[in-house]
């Protein structure tokens, strides 16, 4: 199976998002009445995570549902920031909410968590940062001095994925929830979704995913192309989500509001500019802080401005900043990381439960106003 020939605009500075970061994200359906203030790690349309809660409840399957929703998790990459996100994946297994889920994609480290969760194995894949990733064999700066790369994609794909924690590649090829894999196409610099039907071929495209320019080796070919880093091209697929059917957009974040640049519009730094320069591609992987803003308040201004039958999109941050970079390798400080990613997930839940909970029993209490409804 090839490409998906859909691409997406590789300007992150586009005018929409120049539009939309004139303004810092604001959020939609506050309730003076509700039992606390909504934690400010939440962006956007807490339409989403009521609509996982109500298929956990309905315990609907894809493809079975019994409303007309389509519902994508959308999970960024950014290397060992992924500890983040692979925790929040952890907790929607836990919370059972897998089998509310349509569709994923997933670029650059959010395409090997996404790989982990689609098949029961989120818990190794939180696991593997502290336990395996953060080793020398991964990560290592001395690799420059002999000219390799710095990250070892062989010890992710064959050591970590075949032998430490054993991904079940053919389980990921009959899952009934598509991954979606975002690619960097290394002509045309652009982004595309790749998927697979063999195990093979699943390695090679979570492999051409990750693989950064100069880091991590020398492009992937797959289907006659070349392919790097998906997180390059388009670093969250929220828009791609959208145009291909999703009314409900889940992403997940691996930079919270600490590792956030306060002005997305800003462009390019100096310094990712000379690393653009140097190493195409590198420079723009270092601009996280900037794109990440941009998306944010793209979300936020959607779900201010956007019409009833529009998409609805909620984005799930970390609560707060472990001080993980990407090339992280300290295991104290990524086990911490997986755990404030997976806080993030069950504190979003808990506050959506209570406060529907409170809204009911307001609405109930004529003292409050409840015999008007």
């Amino acid at each position: 199976m090839g490409a998906e020939v859909e691409e997406v605009h590789t300007d992150q500075w586009s005018e929409e998002r120049r539009h939309c970061a004139s303004s810092r994200p604001r959020f939609i359906g506050e309730d003076s009445n509700m039992p606390h203030s909504r934690p400010p790690h939440l962006y956007g349309d807490l339409a989403v995570l009521r609509l996982l809660l109500s298929r956990r409840a309905e315990n609907t399957r894809p493809g079975a549902r019994t409303d007309d929703h389509r519902l994508a998790v959308v999970i960024g990459g950014g290397g060992m920031r992924g500890s983040y996100t692979a925790g929040m994946l952890r907790a929607l297994q836990r919370a059972g909410l897998r089998e509310a889920i349509d569709e994923v994609y997933g670029a650059s480290s959010g395409a090997f968590g996404a790989a982990a969760f689609l098949t029961g194995q989120a818990e190794d894949g939180a696991a593997c940062y502290p336990e395996d990733l953060g080793a020398r064999e991964f990560v290592d700066l001395r690799r420059l001095i002999r000219g390799s790369p710095v990250i070892s994609m062989d010890y992710l794909i064959h050591d970590v994925l075949e032998r430490r924690k054993p991904l079940d590649w053919q389980a990921l090829c009959r899952v009934p929830v598509p991954l979606r894999v975002v690619c960097t196409d290394f002509a045309d610099w652009r982004a595309y979704t790749l998927t697979a039907t063999d195990p093979a071929r699943w390695r090679a495209v979570v492999r051409a995913s990750g693989t950064i320019p100069f880091l991590a080796g020398p492009p992937v070919r797959i289907d006659g192309r070349s392919w790097i880093d998906g997180s390059i091209a388009e670093p969250l697929a929220i828009s791609r989500a959208v145009r291909g059917g999703a009314t409900h957009v889940l992403a997940l974040l691996c930079r919270g509001e600490d590792d956030l640049h306060p002005n997305p519009s800003a462009g390019f730094s100096v310094w990712g500019k000379i690393l653009n320069w140097a190493v195409p591609g590198l420079g723009t992987l270092s601009q996280g802080s900037r794109r990440y803003r941009a998306d944010l308040e793209l979300i936020a201004n959607i779900a201010r401005t956007g019409s009833p039958a529009g998409p609805r999109l909620l984005a799930i941050a970390p609560t707060r900043s472990a001080g993980v970079t990407g090339m992280c390798s300290d295991a104290v400080i990524l086990s911490n990381a997986v755990e404030i990613g997976g806080a993030s997930v069950t504190t979003a839940i808990d506050y959506v439960i209570e406060s529907d909970a409170h809204e009911r029993d307001f609405r109930s209490d004529p003292a409050c106003g409840g015999a008007i409804w």
